[in-house]
């Protein structure tokens, strides 16, 4: 959230209380490879929408040549479902009548009797977007051009973002828009003094609209700024630091900003009706599909303006409820800072969980332990969506961000089934969003792009039940030691998943790791060293049918491995380990 970050006691874990600086508007083969790969470049094969209904018609896009005989594969999961000569760079595509399903689309040739893939996508067929979110942002509302706003979007479009977060939009956090719905104003100064146009917001939101996104308005659930008395906001609704009511709980904020912010108790029905009717305002003017909740995290002992004690976190479950009672038809989402407030957030009408991560929870496992602690809060239903800020020192200053530590802090939250929110008009490296000191170097794109893509043809196994375990894994040849998760440096991680019929196991290579904390702060994570041909013996109790492996690093199209078994044994050979794979044991 904002500029700042939050204490929870004494440590850094929410949006406020730093002020960031902002500058600116950064060779072995795989034996017995069945597969290899072109020099495709990931943005030149593009879908019209980030998710589609059942049914409905996917157009794809290939720009590049591609041999004569190139064939255009549709896979769920490994099976493949359909299968059509390539004729055109542009074709389409009705998607099937399932529900909530995760498809890859490749174009692939043979070539000298192997299959060379030529390009490759993820389309997510979903009726509704919080089955499997994927959240990104936007941050700046200049005076921007229709074709400047539609690269932005189309860009997101590609990441397969299907809920946006209209970050600092807003005119005051008390008053969100500016002006009246029959005469709202042009053009208005952000709580940064930032220039906001309201051509652009409404550019924005239904430029996402155009691509199937959801759009979400970003607000604190408390704020107020020091002029609300003269719009409204009394003294009563405010929380205090100490019982006397001398002392307002606020974050003091100086130069360039316009205002301190000061905070209400979220659970005072007078604030709630009024703050309310004010979204409803914006509603009016604007075709947001919802609210994105922002909270500041722990503020410590609190009191009312009766001088009671407020226990903060249990006022975010009944202000969310009364956001929804005012406005049934909106979504809306809430942070939880640090999983501040997450037991009544999760209990409240929001349709998927958001963590913002902070210290102590420093490292990879305790990516993992969040997504899987919200997990269990509705038992599988919400997803969870995490906000953790890569490279986040190094984004004090102009750069780029470094490539493998965004790819393995993806890869470990992808695998337990989450999302990252860190795709805007740049990258995230603070949680003031505006922050584009840090840029994606040309590599980074094509990977992250891949991610994506993989993130969503495999839905339906990275977000969609099962339950994880620990299967019993070695490496028969030693080129690699292998560990059940947590993760430890110098090794390979496996995080095992339990379906009906089939056991996951994902591959996390943390064998050249430097650091096994996820932020990277100052970018020098070091590269992984792609590990070729690792032999694994896999214990089982069931007779093996099948066994396929997928991974990012190689444009995530499946492909089957040969296997023995001998009893409870089964061995099989992955041909390469970058960052991550993905091993699907199938039984009969």
């Amino acid at each position: 959230m904002f500029i700042y970050q939050s204490k929870v006691s004494t440590k850094l874990v929410g949006c406020l209380l730093t002020l960031v600086i902002f500058v600116g508007c950064k060779k072995t083969k795989p034996v017995n490879n069945p597969i290899t790969y072109g020099n495709s470049s990931v943005a030149d094969f593009t879908t019209d929408k980030a998710i589609y209904n059942p049914g409905q018609i996917v157009t794809f896009t290939l720009n590049k040549t591609v041999p004569a005989a190139a064939k255009i594969r549709y896979r769920r999961l490994f099976e493949t479902i359909a299968e059509t000569p390539f004729i055109s760079k542009s074709w389409q595509w009705t998607t099937p009548s399932t529900d909530f399903t995760g498809y890859m689309v490749d174009v692939y040739t043979i070539e000298n009797g192997q299959e060379k893939i030529q390009a490759s996508i993820g389309v997510d067929v979903s009726s509704d977007y919080s089955r499997f979110p994927r959240n990104g942002f936007l941050s700046s509302y200049g005076p921007l051009t229709n074709g400047e706003m539609q690269l932005v979007v189309s860009n997101l479009n590609r990441y397969h973002i299907n809920v946006v977060q209209f970050y600092d939009w807003q005119y005051k956090h008390h008053l969100p828009l500016a002006g009246t719905i029959a005469s709202p104003a042009a053009q208005w100064k952000d709580i940064a003094n930032r220039d906001t146009y309201l051509s652009t917001v409404k550019g924005y939101v239904d430029a996402a609209h155009g691509f199937g996104m959801k759009s979400m308005f970003y607000n604190l659930a408390y704020g107020a700024l020091s002029d609300a008395a003269s719009d409204g906001v009394p003294s009563q609704w405010y929380i205090y630091k100490d019982a006397s009511q001398t002392n307002r709980d606020y974050f003091p904020l100086g130069s360039p900003f316009r205002s301190s912010i000061y905070l209400l108790d979220p659970s005072n029905s007078g604030w709630q009706q009024y703050i309310s009717a004010k979204n409803n305002d914006a509603y009016a003017v604007l075709k947001f599909d919802g609210y994105q909740v922002d909270q500041l995290g722990d503020r410590g002992i609190v009191y009312t303006a009766a001088g009671n004690a407020l226990n903060l976190a249990n006022t975010f479950k009944p202000f969310l409820q009364a956001m929804k009672d005012a406005s049934p038809s909106k979504s809306l989402v809430m942070n939880a800072v640090n999983q501040y407030g997450q037991q009544g957030i999760s209990q409240a009408p929001v349709d998927f969980l958001y963590t913002e991560v902070w210290s102590p929870n420093d490292g990879y496992k305790d990516l993992a332990s969040i997504i899987q602690y919200n997990d269990a809060l509705t038992s599988n239903v919400k997803k969870t969506i995490l906000a953790a800020y890569m490279d986040y020192d190094l984004a004090n200053s102009t750069g780029y961000f470094n490539t493998p530590g965004v790819l393995l802090t993806d890869a470990v939250i992808f695998a337990f089934g989450g999302a990252h929110l860190e795709l805007g008009e740049h990258m995230l490296g603070k949680e003031y969003f505006p922050n584009d000191n840090l840029q994606m170097k040309p590599e980074l794109k094509t990977a992250i792009t891949s991610y994506y893509d993989f993130l969503v043809a495999y839905e339906n196994i990275l977000r969609d039940g099962g339950s994880f375990n620990s299967p019993v894994v070695s490496c028969s040849n030693t080129k690699i030691i292998l560990n059940t998760w947590p993760p430890q440096a110098g090794q390979v991680s496996v995080v095992g998943k339990n379906f009906t019929g089939k056991q996951v196991l994902h591959l996390l290579n943390f064998t050249n790791a430097t650091s096994m904390n996820w932020k990277d702060a100052n970018g020098t994570q070091a590269a992984a060293n792609t590990i070729v041909d690792a032999k694994i013996d896999f214990t089982t109790s069931g007779t093996v049918n099948k066994i396929w492996y997928a991974s990012p690093d190689e444009s995530g199209v499946a492909r089957q491995l040969n296997y023995t078994q001998t009893g409870n044994t089964v061995s099989f050979s992955v041909p390469s380990l970058k960052y991550w794979d993905m091993v699907v044991v199938e039984y009969q």
